[in-house]
């Protein structure tokens, strides 16, 4: 039994131990390319919510790693084959519900720990701000990468790209579709502009529609990832997400929290 993953803990132990942080990972099911699995998200959320919870318990942390939720937002995938839309209102709903369980546990600090770019996620912690006695963060945790991706990759990630690609190769390799020779079975990930300058510029924006904007759903060119590359990444996740739960377990709330 690892006591940092829900899923694998028992009442023996839950009854006897308090958590004082609880780590929801949320995914999706959706296609990415032609080599990669419809649950990437799901698998690389659960992935990285097990390093660093794990790594945040033998700091001293008490967090626990609830299952994660594998459906996200698919609008913009419409056209695509079995890519599993919930509508945000519906995933914010569960969310809320899973939180109050949460509350009624004793538990009131929860980071959502989201894998899926379609997840917005800041509108619902402004709705619980005063609907909920719990304080919500928020980490998409590919972001925690920024600074230090181009040091990492040579491409840039959107989504069935590099790192995507490198987290696949690395945690679960699998279900990477490759040939004989260890090539990826994908194509360049290369997208389409639209016909303005705002939107491609990223200071005016649209849900994009992804079967306009990609060849096979693939957004950002996988062809150079490697399972080292995954792995660097990871101890760099694990050092920033680690330390901020190791610090959020031990933090009083108080009238002033989170400041």
């Amino acid at each position: 039994m690892r006591p940092w993953i829900l899923a694998e803990t028992n009442y023996a132990y839950t009854k006897e131990n308090r958590y004082e942080v609880a780590v929801l990972p949320l995914g999706a099911t959706e296609p990415h390319n032609l080599h990669l699995p419809y649950g990437t998200d799901t698998f690389e959320a659960e992935t990285v919510g097990v390093h660093l919870c794990e790594a945040a318990h033998h700091r001293g942390a008490r967090v626990v790693l609830l299952p994660t939720i594998p459906y996200g937002t698919e609008t913009n995938m419409r056209e695509f084959p079995l890519a599993l839309n919930v509508n945000p209102t519906t995933l914010f709903r569960v969310i809320t519900d899973l939180i109050e369980s949460l509350v009624n546990s004793g538990i009131r600090k929860v980071l959502l720990l989201n894998s899926h770019g379609g997840n917005d996620l800041k509108p619902l912690l402004r709705e619980l701000m005063g609907a909920t006695s719990a304080h919500v963060f928020l980490c998409n945790w590919f972001r925690a990468l920024t600074d230090e991706y181009a040091r990492i990759f040579e491409h840039h990630e959107d989504h069935a790209g590099e790192l995507e690609t490198s987290m696949g190769l690395a945690y679960f390799p699998h279900l990477v579709a490759q040939r004989e020779d260890g090539s990826l079975i994908a194509d360049q990930g290369e997208t389409r502009p639209t016909r303005f300058r705002a939107v491609d510029e990223g200071w005016v924006t649209i849900a994009r529609p992804w079967h306009l904007l990609t060849t096979n759903t693939g957004s950002g060119n996988p062809h150079a990832a490697s399972a080292d590359k995954a792995r660097r990444a990871m101890e760099v996740l694990t050092d920033r997400i680690a330390t901020f739960l190791v610090e959020l377990s031990a933090a009083e709330i108080d009238d002033r929290f989170p400041y």
